[in-house]
């Protein structure tokens, strides 16, 4: 007989309620009731589904809007640290960081392009995806001519910076309107 370590997908979700705190608590204080841990406001993983779905289901919020809600789609590319990452319906569940470029959302023969500045992208097992961005515009929206108007002025600020902080601010403009003028200039 040969024992198999069971992977995450292969375990059913429950809701797992961890009683260690709550009685240590009332060890100490026993006059007075336990707080709630993060865990009691969380919902539960959503099943895992026996098969791959057709479709990946995907969440892209923004600290003041959510761009995209549950919206079921073929694909989408997020623009990683790592390197650009294409997640299909049953990836495997990863987080990423993301970096300033383009994500593309695929259904079927319409690809929708955002530029985010950054953010995480957070794949789960049951073939849903939540992107979380800290500024994103669809690309069609971007002024090629701001670009290379931010571009020339971030360089110059970078060239002329005396403090660190300085040269970081500048970097960090430098890069977003480098990847800004990358990805509209394909």
């Amino acid at each position: 007989m040969t024992w198999r370590r069971p992977f995450s997908t292969d375990l059913p979700a429950a809701n797992r309620v961890d009683s260690t705190f709550p009685e240590a608590w009332k060890k100490v204080i026993p006059t007075t009731e336990p707080p709630m841990t993060p865990s009691a406001f969380m919902k539960p993983r959503p099943v895992t589904p026996s098969s791959i779905p057709s479709k990946l289901s995907v969440n892209f919020v923004l600290p003041y809007s959510s761009e995209l809600s549950g919206k079921e789609v073929d694909m989408v590319i997020i623009p990683a640290t790592t390197g650009q990452m294409g997640v299909l319906p049953g990836h495997v569940a990863t987080i990423a960081e993301l970096k300033p470029g383009v994500l593309s959302v695929h259904e079927g023969n319409d690809v929708t392009k955002y530029f985010v500045s950054g953010g995480f992208a957070f794949v789960h097992a049951n073939s849903f995806a939540d992107i979380v961005a800290v500024e994103a515009v669809p690309l069609d929206q971007i002024d090629p001519n701001l670009v290379q108007k931010g571009l020339t002025e971030f360089t110059q600020k970078l060239s002329t910076a005396s403090t660190d902080e300085e040269k970081a601010e500048a970097q960090i403009g430098v890069d977003v309107h480098s990847a800004l003028n990358a990805a509209l200039t394909g």
